[in-house]
């Protein structure tokens, strides 16, 4: 068993490892190449994966194209160099996934909208590139841009990111402060009542006046909390466990007394100087507090990235019921929150249909640091991204991932250091895996933000997985019995344990599904059991939401 563990742990780090190099080698490409020299550049693959050949891959390289292209394979301006297929990516209700479970009667591994018997193609040029390659990938494009800053109110800076570390401008507290109201006293009781002489006044010494006389030993006087201790002063007796003898002018104390009780010191919290932050922070309302308590007007932080959404489709209705071939645009009201949501500046959307011109015309005028768009990143006859692409001259740095939905996304960067563009596959649910498995890490990237720490969590139930890629299927947290969990001792979701229930309507063209789920499960080629661990992908606005099932599960 341990043989068994070290073998797969050392598996693990070769394959970690074989990723890293396909990773800088294709950033090193697409940062390298000349905007006076468009190309395409393709994924290479690690060789271990490139041994095993699935019936995509065959299909791929029977369309008149080799496969065996390496990095620097470029496709000549205005040439998409692929091979034909029967329709687009768009979101019309045809899938681009087929996982066990789906109601297509199609075979797994077959592409959204082919007719059946025809044999689907692999990628454009051979494998598609591995589904945590890409997410790699994109973090590090995006952590590779120029770094930009900006000067914001504290008024202004919420939700912003801070580009430098946050270090504090003075001690905290700046002197010596009562935690309580009370008495401060000097030396052992009991104490004689303090006489408007020590500059306390009638009230005692309160918060926001400047630093009172020294308290003489044997004496005590009223102090409310936040005010300045006089010097010598011993401690604090809080209000309710002191007792004052009016009569005798003395002060008692009810407990014992212990030297600093009572008493912030200076400093207690930070010194001048000290890293309150790192860079990377999110400014959160309570970030605000702690940058004003530190002597902060402003904060330098990393401007929100810019983004360009452009809905492709002819089909796409914005109002009003289904009819006559047309369709709702489902991923126009849906993106620009949910890029918002990752900390972005969204434009309205814009609706192109399926213009080859128009397409090129905003994405050769578009001043975003991204573009996103929706539809049209198949090979169908409208589906003009590619073409568009190749046309200027951009570099593709991710041409289809190994993921189920949302296979055909893709993530370019324009000419001359334009924007970066995240292709959307049309179909909805394909759509929010390409928001996660791209545009997600590099936004964290463009906006300074860390990487987000992964996290596994036991699954309840039996996930189909796709033969060859990875699938992410839509789950909600919860945290109780997991009934039916058929799992190893130790590693099952019983009473009281964390899991995650996958819900149902995940087929690539569902939202009902994903709109119940606080989160996505990675699921690995060939599926898990239930009582198996799986990553989970949080949604954005999943820890601000109750756990709730609803009737989708």
């Amino acid at each position: 068993m341990v043989r068994a563990v070290e073998q797969a742990h050392t598996a693990e780090a070769a394959d970690a490892a074989e990723e890293e190099r396909a990773v800088d080698q294709a950033l090193a490409l697409v940062a390298g190449h000349s905007s006076h020299e468009p190309r395409f550049v393709a994924q290479s693959q690690p060789q271990a994966r490139a041994s095993v050949q699935s019936p995509r891959q065959t299909a791929g390289q029977s369309s008149g194209r080799s496969t065996e292209h390496g990095p620097g394979a470029s496709l000549s301006a205005g040439s998409s160099g692929v091979s034909p297929r029967q329709s687009s990516d768009r979101s019309s209700g045809q899938s681009d996934d087929h996982s066990p479970g789906h109601s297509s009667d199609r075979k797994p591994g077959n592409d959204s909208g082919r007719s059946s018997g025809q044999a689907p193609a692999r990628g454009r040029r051979g494998q598609a590139t591995a589904w945590r390659e890409a997410r790699a990938l994109a973090a590090r494009a995006g952590r590779g841009a120029a770094p930009r800053t900006e000067r914001l109110s504290l008024d202004s800076a919420l939700g912003h990111v801070l580009a430098e570390p946050l270090a504090a401008l003075t001690d905290l507290p700046s002197f010596d402060t009562s935690a309580m109201d009370g008495w401060v006293v000097a030396g052992p009781g009991p104490w004689a009542l303090g006489s408007s002489e020590n500059g306390a006044g009638e009230l005692g010494i309160l918060a926001g006046h400047s630093a009172p006389a020294p308290l003489p030993d044997g004496e005590g006087v009223r102090i409310a909390t936040g005010a300045r201790i006089p010097a010598n002063a011993t401690a604090v007796i809080r209000s309710e466990h002191a007792h004052v003898d009016e009569a005798r002018g003395l002060l008692y104390a009810q407990r014992q007394v212990v030297p600093g009780q009572d008493i912030r010191p200076r400093g207690q919290e930070c010194r001048s100087g000290d890293q309150l932050l790192p860079a990377g922070t999110v400014v959160t309302p309570a970030v605000l507090g702690l940058s004003a308590a530190a002597g902060y007007d402003e904060l330098v932080t990393v401007p929100r990235p810019r983004i360009d959404v452009l809905v492709l489709g002819d089909e796409l209705l914005t109002a009003g019921l289904p009819h006559d071939g047309l369709i709702r645009d489902a991923l126009g009201p849906m993106i620009g929150p949910w890029l918002r949501a990752l900390g972005a500046e969204v434009s309205a959307p814009r609706r192109l249909g399926d213009d080859a011109e128009a397409l090129q015309y905003a994405l050769t005028t578009s001043d975003a640091d991204l573009v996103i768009t929706t539809g049209g990143t198949a090979a169908g006859p409208v589906d003009h991204v590619h073409p568009v692409l190749a046309k200027i001259g951009a570099g593709l740095l991710v041409d289809g991932v190994a993921v189920r939905p949302g296979h055909p996304m893709l993530l370019a960067r324009l000419p001359s250091a334009g924007p970066y563009l995240v292709g959307l596959p049309g179909n909805p649910l394909a759509a929010v895996s390409g928001l996660l498995t791209l545009a997600e890490p590099l936004l964290r990237g463009l906006a300074g933000r860390a990487p987000e720490e992964p996290y596994r969590v036991v699954v309840r139930d039996e996930v189909h997985g796709h033969p060859h890629d990875t699938r992410l299927v839509p789950v909600v947290h919860r945290v109780g019995s997991a009934k039916g969990a058929n799992s190893p001792a130790g590693n099952g979701a019983g009473a009281g344990v964390e899991h995650v229930v996958p819900l149902h309507y995940n087929g690539p063209a569902m939202l009902r599904g994903i709109a119940a789920a606080d989160g996505l499960a990675v699921v690995p080629p060939g599926g898990v059991r239930s009582g198996t661990e799986v990553e989970i992908l949080d949604l954005p606005w999943a820890s601000a939401m109750p756990w709730t099932e609803g009737c989708f599960t």
